[in-house]
């Protein structure tokens, strides 16, 4: 009832709405009306003149008159006749009936005959005036017209009234011997108009009623689907998730997310640092959920690595996404790290526990090194990880090899590195936080001896669909060594999907897609989703590196580039699932399509080798070295390289130099896990300018949406997106390097940590609270 109220409240007005519209229209409708009844009666005085027409003219010829008052004293009997007089061919008024006005001449009602709206107010009301020719085939008779209603209005002058015999012309044919005035009563017309209103009035009153009752009766049988779907909007269903909202809805649920993210926006913009991830605040979560637990991190690179110099002994971070990622979370946990020793001096650098306090003079944690052996290192990283897993999982367009010597030394190497994890632990129940496709079976192997250790495994790169997956021989011990973790993270949703789809294919397990876990022989998995990120760099970091106009001086100058140029950078490994070939294509096509930008577009890409020993990378890097030089000179000048090519190891403080002093960031890769270059970009531009090309198949273009969103493999699509960087206004450039800073300075990696390290800490909590049961029920 609560619910029709209001409905009959919003209805209520619609009605009266009707109603008043019909009254605005009564004053046309009363014009059209008026217009018709003239017609009318102009039709009905002539047929009447025409059936008297000989009677007037021989009452006409009477001198006394007699004749003429008797005629028309009968004709105005009829009810609709308020008055006749007639006038002589002159306008002379010769007789008229008592009721006809005193102060009307033939002349004035000729007049007021010829306008469009005949009609004369007298004191008991309006009367409808019409004036009628008598003729008569006389050509005796003089005939002078004083006014012709048929050609228009005449008017009546007494000087001139003064006949005119053209005998000649009267005997041509009939002539006019005097007119009738006629006036009718116009009374009726306002009743019928009356009449005419209240049937109008109430005819759109029913409608409007009518339309009301249909609306109520729609709108109460279609309420419970509209009350449901707002209460799905108001659970968050079809704004943050990916349900569809119901269709009659999707226009407000559109508008609705647009301004929620516009209020996301700006109270992220206001609260600013108050939201931040530290790793002070990721210390007091360990210290609260993990009660210090201890946290081991596993990974085949390590943070730090010692090489013999000309001068000595020096230490360099490798170019890493991982290491980025995982290494700012080390310093803030105080754990310890195990990685192989690749370093020409690493073992001069350890301990006789094969052990080193990093980093350098601060010592924040502990790097545990394990040594393998060439064949081993060939076989293990180089050929089962880099030359199966790795073209595999990324779907590159390069053929996977799997050896079975290679899947041997993979074995060897896990379990190398799962006895290492035990002899680091300091209790049962350790945090191990397995890294990357390196490490497939280690999982599996902690928990056969740790079987209280919270294993934490976050694969880095994607994982493809369950097809692609089965081509590896060994995919079902591979799937069976993943679920040893407790929790198994993934950049995306997608790539969780596709994992559990493939254990769905390949092994006897219990998945319950609807919480996102996999059950295997007794042990469960959380599969789950956490975006990897960056550390954000402190104020004080910001406040030491130099100014913007500093470093791009500084690349002009070292590098050898014109002042006044748009600088585009790309950083990234010699890899082929980079994109660094495409982009290089792209870089030709936009000098084709716009030759104004030769001698003014520069574009560096930083190239560090990795994997040489592997023939696809060798001719991978042959390849695009190969392209650069075609495209240097193709559009090189004096003094003008468009490409240059830095194949070459660059330490991070050289990087920001060249991200701070770019005019834009390219990523453009073509399979990627998430892809921290283009986030370590937007960290780098405090100016808030600068311009982010992002390829859709990296994992970040799915948060960092204010960037350009390219296929890579378009050329003709990047070459645009590159023009439109070159040619964005600051103004724009500013609102989305806000919005990409915001984005990325709230979903830190101390966030990515913390996310999963909380997940870790509930599920550490409930275990030991089943072993309390279990141990009570027991006893």
């Amino acid at each position: 009832m609560k619910t029709l109220r209001l409905q009959l409240r919003f209805l209520l007005p619609l009605a009266v709405a009707l109603v008043g519209a019909a009254y605005i229209a009564l004053p046309l409708l009363d014009q059209v009306t008026l217009r018709w009844f003239s017609r009318d009666l102009n039709s009905r005085g002539a047929l009447m003149v025409n059936a008297m027409s000989d009677a007037v003219a021989e009452a006409l010829l009477d001198p006394r008159g007699e004749r003429l008052s008797t005629l028309l004293d009968r004709a105005v009997q009829d009810e609709r006749l308020f008055a006749i007089a007639a006038c002589d061919a002159q306008g002379r008024l010769l007789h008229a009936t008592h009721a006809f006005p005193d102060g009307l001449s033939c002349a004035r009602s000729l007049s007021i005959a010829n306008r469009q709206d005949p009609r004369l107010k007298l004191a008991g009301g309006a009367v409808h005036v019409g004036v009628h020719n008598i003729m008569r085939p006389a050509p005796d008779l003089p005939a002078e017209p004083w006014g012709n209603p048929a050609s228009g209005p005449a008017t009546f002058d007494a000087a001139s009234a003064a006949p005119a015999q053209d005998a000649a012309a009267a005997a041509q044919g009939p002539a006019i011997v005097g007119r009738l005035v006629l006036l009718h009563d116009m009374s009726f017309i306002e009743k019928r108009s009356q009449d005419t209103r209240r049937y109008l009035v109430g005819f759109i009153a029913i409608l409007g009623f009518v339309i009301a009752l249909i609306t109520v009766s729609v709108a109460q049988l279609s309420w419970r689907g509209w009350v449901k779907g707002a209460r799905a909007i108001m659970r968050g269903e079809g704004l943050v998730s990916p349900l569809l909202p119901p269709p009659e809805l999707a226009p407000f649920v559109d508008e609705l997310r647009n301004s929620l993210r516009d209020l996301e926006d700006e109270y992220r913009r206001m609260q600013g640092p108050a939201l931040e991830w530290t790793g002070e605040r990721l210390r007091n979560l360990l210290q609260t959920q993990l009660r210090g637990d201890q946290v081991i991190v596993v990974s085949n690179r390590e943070p730090y690595i010692h090489e013999q110099g000309p001068e000595g002994i020096v230490v360099r971070r490798p170019a890493s996404g991982l290491v980025t990622a995982v290494e700012p979370v080390m310093r803030a946990c105080s754990g310890t790290w195990i990685a192989h020793g690749s370093g020409s001096a690493d073992r001069e650098a350890v301990d006789r526990h094969d052990r080193v306090a990093v980093p350098p003079g601060v010592e924040d944690y502990q790097l545990r090194r394990i040594w393998l052996t060439p064949e081993e290192e060939q076989g293990y990283y180089y050929g089962f990880a880099n030359e199966g897993l790795w073209p595999l999982c990324h779907v590159a367009h390069v053929r996977p090899v799997f050896r079975e010597s290679d899947w041997e030394a993979y074995q060897r190497v896990n379990q190398r590195f799962a006895d290492a994890v035990v002899a680091e632990a300091r209790s049962e129940d350790p945090v191990v936080l397995v890294q990357d496709y390196h490490f497939a079976l280690l999982p599996a192997m902690i928990r056969a001896q740790l079987p209280q250790a919270t294993v934490l495994t976050f694969w880095h790169i994607p994982w493809p669909n369950p097809e692609s997956f089965g081509i590896c021989p060994w995919h079902k011990e591979i799937l069976q060594g993943l679920l040893g973790s407790t929790i198994l993270g993934f950049h995306t949703r997608f790539h969780c999907r596709n994992f559990m789809e493939t254990v769905d294919r390949s092994l006897e397990a219990r998945i319950e897609a609807e919480y996102s876990t996999i059950r295997f022989q007794d042990k469960e998995t959380l599969v789950e989703s956490y975006p990897i990120s960056i550390e954000w760099p402190e104020p004080a970091t910001v406040a030491a590196w130099p100014s913007v106009a500093q470093c791009r001086q500084q690349v002009i100058d070292r590098l050898g580039l014109p002042q006044d140029l748009c600088l585009a950078v790309g950083v990234d490994r010699f890899d082929y699932t980079k994109g660094i070939l495409e982009r290089l294509n792209a870089v030709e096509r936009l000098l084709e399509k716009a030759p104004e930008w030769i001698g003014r577009f520069v574009f560096v890409q930083v190239a560090a080798p990795t994997r040489a020993s592997l023939d696809e990378y060798r001719s991978f890097q042959e390849h695009v070295e190969r392209v650069a030089e075609r495209i240097n000179t193709r559009f090189g000048r004096p003094g003008y390289r468009p490409v240059h090519l830095l194949a070459q190891h660059h330490e991070p403080d050289a990087v920001n130099e060249l991200f701070r002093a770019a005019d834009i960031g390219v990523v453009t890769s073509l399979h990627d896990g998430m892809n921290l270059v283009c986030k370590e970009f937007v960290a780098a531009r405090d100016d808030q300018q600068g311009v982010l090309v992002l390829s859709r198949f990296a994992g970040a273009a799915r948060e960092m949406t204010e960037a350009l969103i390219v296929n890579p493999y378009h050329v003709e699509e990047t070459a645009d997106a590159l023009l439109r960087a070159a040619t964005m206004p600051p103004a724009e450039q500013r609102e989305r390097m806000v919005s990409l800073r915001s984005t990325v300075r709230e979903f830190n990696v101390f966030r990515w940590a913390a996310r999963m390290l909380a997940d870790a800490g509930r599920w550490r909590l409930r275990a030991r609270v089943e072993a309390r049961v279990r141990r009570l029920g027991s006893g």
